[in-house]
């Protein structure tokens, strides 16, 4: 049996699974950046990538490992009540828990400590994420305008309306502030959860961000820096 080899690992601003984007590409202002494994440093690999755009990002599902596999999951498209063929979704709990993500490549810079490194846009990935492979997106085979998309036919529209006081959006990165509310328009809640009065928390950039959800609108309550890894 081949192993798959880690070549490099995803650096983005989410520590945990909560909140981040259900697909890649939903939010092009969240950025993340591939840095390579020790023995995957080499400039020469990478050589040619500049003249892309995109890039395929093949990767493991390293936090929704599991021992069996059942052939039905439930979609969070469908609201999370409705069985479906686990083939036919995107879901991380597969036989080999192996995810597939398109990017933008936003620049490659050579550092003096992690060598090449890969800085994308609209990566749906957890920090620390294993990456087994990276391809380069071709337009003329991999885009297909007249594709059927199933369950799933267009993307997900903004579902929320999102209301963050000046006092806890002063706290971000300037940087920052366009990824978080598109992040918290698309409702990162479990499709099942709609209780007002809960208050959830999200794990962002550093910082832990907590919101409520009412009558269509999140509201953050509070912004805080996140407490050092112990």
């Amino acid at each position: 049996m081949t192993s798959l080899k880690t070549i490099a690992r995803i650096r983005s601003d989410f520590p945990e699974k909560f909140g981040i984007p259900r697909q890649s590409g939903l939010v092009p202002a969240l950025s993340a950046t591939v840095v390579f494994e020790p023995d995957y440093r080499s400039p020469d690999a990478l050589r040619g990538l500049e003249g892309f755009s995109h890039l395929w990002l093949i990767w493991g599902f390293s936090k929704a490992e599991r021992a069996g596999w059942s052939p039905t999951v439930r979609p969070p498209r469908l609201g999370g009540n409705t069985r479906m063929g686990v083939f036919a979704t995107r879901s991380p709990f597969r036989p080999n828990p192996i995810g597939l993500s398109c990017v933008e490549i936003d620049r490659i810079e050579a550092l003096p400590d992690l060598g090449p490194v890969i800085h994308v846009c609209g990566a749906d990935l957890m920090d620390g994420t294993p990456i087994y492979d990276l391809k380069p997106y071709l337009p003329y085979v991999d885009s297909h305008p007249e594709a059927t998309g199933g369950f799933a036919p267009e993307a997900p529209e903004e579902a929320l309306g999102v209301d963050i006081p000046e006092e806890w959006l002063a706290l971000l990165p300037k940087e920052k502030h366009e990824a978080l509310r598109a992040v918290l328009a698309q409702d990162p809640r479990p499709p099942y959860q709609d209780d007002p009065q809960r208050v959830y928390g999200m794990a962002f950039a550093g910082f832990e961000v907590k919101f409520t959800v009412a009558d269509g609108t999140l509201t953050v309550r509070q912004i805080e820096k996140a407490p050092p890894e112990k």
